[in-house]
Parts: C-alpha cells; sequence; structure tokens
C-alpha cells in the first residue's frame, strides 16, 4: 500500500528520494519522511500529512549524503501522526527501516522486544522490524535482516540502512519491490515510475528474496542465503507516460489516454480474416467446464462484465466473484476449472489470496494483469497483459476499459476454440472491436455537455445507477466512480431490481443516471426510465446517438456512438468517468488522492 524509495550513488539522496516519493504519493499520502546519510550520520525527517509537508521541512532542515530511503505512508497499525511516520529507527538512531505490508505477528514481538528493554516511539507493527534487526546486527546488515525476517509472519516489502554501511538492504514478500539499475548508482521502489526519470533497466524482486544494492551492484539472496539470479527488465514506459502530459490531474489524462490505450490492448491480436483472436495463452478451451472470475473493486466489475460475454459466446458457466469474499465461501473447483484474476497492479492481496485458494483446489490460473513483474504474474499460468501503461489515479479509468476490451478478447477466443461462436460472429465482434479506440474519442468529445450536466447535478447528496444486462456493471462502476473521488453517496443496481427495493429511494431531489443504449433489453430499460419519471426523479440518460424516444423521457442525454451491444460498456463507461471527475472538480475535491484510498490494496 505504501511508497518505498531507496537510492545509493552520486547525486543528492534527498533530491532522488522526494522526487520518486512523489511519484508514488497516489500508493498513500498519510504521512512522509526519509533517512539520509549525510556527514554528521543518519539522519531522519518525516512528518504526517501529504508529501508537500514533508518537502516544506526539508527546506529548513537540508539533508545533504549519496544514500538514502524515503516512504509515503497509508495508515494500517496506528494514525497518520508524525511517531508513526517513516522511517523507524532504533534508539541509537544507526538502524532506519521502512516498510510496506503488514507484520501479523508484532504484538507478540513487540512484547517480547520490549521485555528485552527495547523502547517504541509509535503505534506502528513496523517498527518492531527495526528493532528485531538492531538484535541480530553483528556487523552484517544484511544477515540482520535475514535473521530479523526468519521472526516474522505477515507481508512486507522493507528496507533497512545502517550508517555504518554504505549499502541499502532490502526484502518482500506479498509487497512489490523493484530495483533500479543505473552507472554508478542504483535504485529501489515500489513501483516503476518512480525509477523511469533515471533507468528503465529494473529487476523485479520475487516473494522470500533479500537483495542488497550498493553503487557497484546487486546481491540477491533467498531467506536461507542461496544466491539467486533475477532477470533484468528493459520497461518500455516512457517518463511522460507517468506524469500528467499538461492535464490538470493524473485521472483526467488518463481518462483521455483510454483511446491510445485500446490500441494497446487490442493491437496484434486482432485476427478479423480468420476470425479468431491471438492471445498467447496455453489454455485447451474445450477442457474447461466453468470458470471462476476473481477481483477486487473496479477490476471485479469488469469480472462481472466478462461472466457475460464468457457466458454468451463460449458457452462455459461462469462465477464471479468479490475476491476477498471467494476462499471463505469454500468456492466448488477442480482442474476442469479455470480461475480468472484480474488486477491492474497484480499486488492485491486478497485477489492473490483467492487465486491461491483457487490453485490450491487444482485449478488452471490465468490473469489479466497490467503491471509487468508483479506478483501475481508469477503464480498464474498464463497472464494476459491489458497494456494500459502506468496509471497513477488513485480511481481507475484506462486500466477498466482495458480489462473490459482483454475479457471481451478472451470471451471471443474461447468461444472460437469451443465452436461455440461461429466465424463470422467473431469477425462481426473483431471489426466492431477495431472501431472502438475512435468511438470512444468521440465520447470524449462529450466533455463539455457532461461537464454542463454536473453543473445541474454536482450538489445532489445521492445518486442512483441503473443498467441492465452487461450495463449492470457499467452501472456499478459508474457510481463506484463517483463515491471514490466526490464522496456524494451512490448505489447502482440492475435497472430490473430497481422496483424491488430502491424505488422507495426515488422524489424529485434524486439524479438517476440510467444506461439506456440501445440492444435486447432497450424497452425494458425505457419502462424503467418511466417508472423514475413518474414519480419525479432527474433522469441523466446515456443513450445511442440518434435516439429519438430517450429525449422524451430524460432531463439529460449523453448520447455514445453506437456499437454491438456486448461492447457497449467500453464506450458507455467514458462519460460516466467524466461525470464523476467533472463533479468532483466542481467539488474541490482531491480527484488524484481521494481521501481513505490507496491506489494497490496489499493488505486484507
Amino acid at each position: 500500500m505504501c511508497g518505498i524509495v531507496g537510492y545509493i550513488g552520486f547525486r543528492n539522496a534527498t533530491d532522488v528520494l522526494i522526487d520518486g516519493l512523489r511519484r508514488l504519493e497516489y500508493r498513500g499520502y498519510d504521512s512522509a519522511g526519509v533517512a539520509v546519510r549525510t556527514p554528521e550520520g543518519l539522519r531522519v525527517v518525516k512528518r504526517s500529512g501529504k508529501l508537500s509537508v514533508l518537502a516544506e521541512a526539508l527546506k529548513e532542515e537540508r539533508l545533504e549524503g549519496p544514500w538514502g530511503i524515503g516512504h509515503t505512508r497509508w495508515a494500517t497499525h496506528g494514525a497518520p501522526t508524525d511517531p508513526n511516520a517513516h522511517p523507524h529507527t532504533t534508539e541509537d538512531g544507526r538502524i532506519a527501516v521502512i516498510h510496506n505490508g503488514i507484520i501479523e505477528n508484532y504484538l507478540e514481538l513487540k512484547e517480547a522486544l520490549r521485555a528485552r528493554g527495547h523502547r517504541f516511539r509509535s503505534e506502528t507493527d513496523s517498527e518492531v522490524l527495526a528493532h528485531l534487526i538492531e538484535e541480530k546486527y553483528q556487523g552484517d546488515l544484511f544477515q540482520a535482516l535475514r535473521e530479523a525476517l526468519m521472526e516474522v509472519r505477515g507481508a512486507y516489502a522493507v528496507v533497512a540502512v545502517h550508517q555504518d554501511h554504505e549499502e541499502l538492504v532490502a526484502a518482500r514478500t506479498v509487497s512489490p519491490l523493484v530495483i533500479g539499475l543505473g552507472e554508478g548508482e542504483n535504485f529501489l521502489a515500489s513501483d516503476v515510475p518512480a525509477l523511469l526519470p533515471y533507468t528503465r533497466r529494473v529487476i523485479f524482486l520475487h516473494d522470500g528474496d533479500l537483495a542488497r544494492i550498493t553503487r557497484e551492484g546487486v546481491e540477491i539472496r533467498d531467506l536461507e542465503g542461496n544466491p539467486l539470479a533475477r532477470e533484468v527488465v528493459e520497461i518500455d514506459w516512457t517518463l511522460e507516460a507517468a506524469e500528467k502530459g499538461g492535464f490538470p490531474h493524473y485521472m483526467l489524462k488518463e481518462i483521455y489516454e483510454q483511446p491510445w490505450v485500446l490500441e494497446n490492448t487490442l493491437g496484434g491480436r486482432l485476427r478479423e480474416e480468420e476470425g479468431d483472436v491471438e492471445l498467447g495463452l496455453g489454455l485447451d478451451s474445450k477442457a474447461l467446464e466453468r470458470i471462476h472470475v476473481i477481483a477486487c473493486g473496479t477490476a471485479a466489475y469488469a469480472g462481472w462484465y466478462g461472466k457475460y460475454l464468457l457466458e454468451a459466446l463460449a458457452r462455459i458457466p461462469t462465477e464471479w466473484d468479490v475476491a476477498s469474499e471467494y476462499r471463505y465461501r469454500d468456492p466448488v473447483v477442480d482442474e476442469r476449472t479455470l480461475a480468472i484474476a484480474i488486477s491492474q497492479s497484480g499486488e492485491t492481496i486478497d485477489t492473490l489470496e483467492g487465486l491461491r485458494e483457487a490453485k490450491a483446489k487444482g485449478a488452471r490460473t490465468l490473469g489479466v494483469i497490467n503491471a509487468k513483474g508483479s506478483s501475481l504474474t508469477r503464480e498464474v499460468e498464463d497472464v494476459l497483459y491489458i497494456h494500459a501503461g502506468p496509471e497513477i489515479g488513485v480511481a481507475s479509468t484506462k486500466a477498466y476499459i482495458a480489462m473490459l476490451a482483454a475479457m471481451a478478447m478472451l470471451a471471443v477466443h474461447l468461444g472460437r476454440g469451443r465452436g461455440t461462436l461461429s466465424q463470422e460472429g467473431a469477425r462481426e465482434l473483431l471489426r466492431e472491436m477495431r472501431k472502438l479506440p475512435r468511438l470512444v474519442e468521440e465520447v470524449l468529445e462529450k466533455r463539455p455537455l457532461v461537464a454542463h450536466i454536473a453543473e445541474k447535478y454536482h450538489q445532489a447528496q445521492d445518486f442512483l445507477f441503473l443498467g441492465r444486462h452487461v450495463q449492470a456493471p457499467t452501472a456499478y462502476e459508474g457510481a463506484l466512480k463517483l463515491k471514490e473521488i466526490s464522496y456524494i453517496h451512490a448505489e447502482a443496481y440492475p435497472a430490473g431490481e430497481m422496483k424491488h427495493g430502491p424505488i422507495a429511494l426515488i422524489d424529485e431531489h434524486l439524479p438517476v443516471v440510467v444506461l439506456a443504449t440501445r440492444g435486447p433489453l432497450y424497452e425494458k430499460t425505457l419502462s424503467n426510465i418511466q417508472e423514475v419519471r413518474a414519480r419525479g426523479g432527474k433522469v441523466i440518460a446515456i443513450a445511442t446517438e440518434g435516439d429519438g424516444e430517450i429525449p422524451k423521457l430524460a432531463q439529460d442525454v449523453i448520447p455514445v456512438p453506437e456499437v454491438h451491444p456486448l461492447l457497449a460498456p467500453i464506450v458507455s463507461v467514458v462519460p460516466l468517468q467524466l461525470l464523476a471527475y467533472e463533479i468532483a472538480v466542481l467539488l474541490g475535491r482531491d480527484v488524484d488522492q481521494p481521501r481513505n484510498l490507496a491506489k494497490s490494496v496489499t493488505v486484507e
């Protein structure tokens, strides 16, 4: 959840650390801190609040030195205060530690350490690591970290420094860590964007890896001390791709990147002549009897959409689960089950644990993932990368639309393999997929209209979102976006469920957003709109361009280009993203860093 940066080399470490933390602030922004080796020794400055508070403090208390570590925190154990901010140090200040994750047995470790005379300054689970390392230290910091971790249960990405050793030592289990390789300098971070200004050559640490990082190189071992060789990966993301590119917010930039993202996700994979999709997967589609889709949040709604398409095109019974519940319901899984885990970061702990549950029961596994080298990529048998590029805004937009496209391609691929989708049926869908980047561009041109509607309704206290069939997940995603960044209460329902309870909410003060594009359930959706209007609700309709009926029923209409009904959510979700964005801006919200949220949820 938290952001970690480390540097050792010839630059001033403070500048590199603050720059890296700024690129990782989407991972947590409750507090921030740095520890830098200066001529006077190891010095720590940390502050609660956003990174800007720390940056101001460092103007007054300038730290100059060639190596150090930095951290931006999303609070789990302990409130966001100065003492609870990272780095944590030993009593003598010679060792400093930063940590992402949760130490599950920290209370018993803390009690034992206190009994042996250690004094704690914070309420965090992370501080026990500093004291454990101090106890194990006999002149070799790397060995001390290794021995300390033998006593730890939980998830961690941890980095430690000692003022007498010109090195960073690090380890990971579950929580991500990436090493950046330079010339006469090396780097460490939770995520690639922090490294891009300096290098594109990286090593992704695996679970159980420990690393010693010096100016000259990197040494990697396992917890038993055995040396390991890890692949050096060349990252193809540019620095510009991880920055705002002139937009006022990362989220808006990422919304406008969606045509390009769709080109990336679909590019080179569609085989229209053959009526098939080339995904590079080793799946035997005919051997599958059921599919379980496992995901969280926005990715879960992409999975729900995938369920509709997998059943419609491949005719495979598909279950869709929120990952945090999946493993606790003892799902029925065997070797003829395909478990699909969907995750932007590839580090979402609930999704990882759900996948592990399915895998332990014998399922074949597939990951639909954005982040290369992430934990999920190493735990699945097949990976379908969505190629959305770095997503900085906490509220996912471009990754979601890429997940939808990926699930559509997967459904076509499995349908063709099983013979349940005809060649001509596949060709039609692929021709429609080719149009998607251009159609999304057309929707983005409707932003002034969406902004006008946002102005009308941004003071509303509640919203209701309705959709049917594949547009039901779209309604849920629209409600989630509004909740995430505007803090307005919003609910979503399959439109047919409205009369089974939610209709009681409707009055003249309630805006109701209805996904009403043309499709098999279009007339039923019109009836739902009539029910809203009869009770005084304000209807904002997402409708197909040229529709003559919807404007007679809705107060406001956002037209979207016509596309195959199974692909409609890929186009229809864009105005919902823009609506949430415009309302949040009007309300003065922090769009890129909404309260209480973090980009990558690596704790249960």
